[in-house]
């Protein structure tokens, strides 16, 4: 079965770096769109970015643009999210999604794969 699964999270101070990691299995990760969305306590699921087959193309949340950079590598099969000048509001569990489309999704409901989460935790 499908298995998206997220590594890299942790405590940084504001200001800070983190990378998560997202390794993929029992999928043809090449033919699937990659993203990252986030979920603070008491708050929706938010899209993040998005990125297309090869890596060519790639979507973020005006949150985030600038800060955060999505990239992928297939013979991995996984997708990263470089995370940089890390804010207090940037605390949440982050998921990996993954869905089987030629087009980039920034909503949930386009997704088809989600890994279990990874806590990202930034201090003041």
């Amino acid at each position: 079965q499908v298995q998206l699964v997220e590594s890299g999270g942790g405590l940084v101070q504001a200001g800070g770096s983190l990378r998560l990691s997202c390794a993929a299995s029992g999928l043809t990760f090449s033919s699937h769109v990659m993203g990252w969305f986030r979920q603070a306590p008491g708050k929706e699921r938010e899209f993040l970015a998005s990125i297309s087959w090869l890596g060519s193309q790639t979507y973020y949340a005006d949150s985030v643009k600038g800060r955060f950079t999505i990239s992928r590598d297939n013979a991995k099969n996984t997708v990263y999210l470089q995370m940089n000048s890390l804010k207090p509001e940037d605390t949440a569990v982050y998921y990996c999604a993954a869905a089987r489309s030629r087009y980039l999704f920034t909503t949930a409901t386009d997704t088809g794969y989600w890994g279990q989460g990874a806590q990202v935790t930034v201090s003041s």
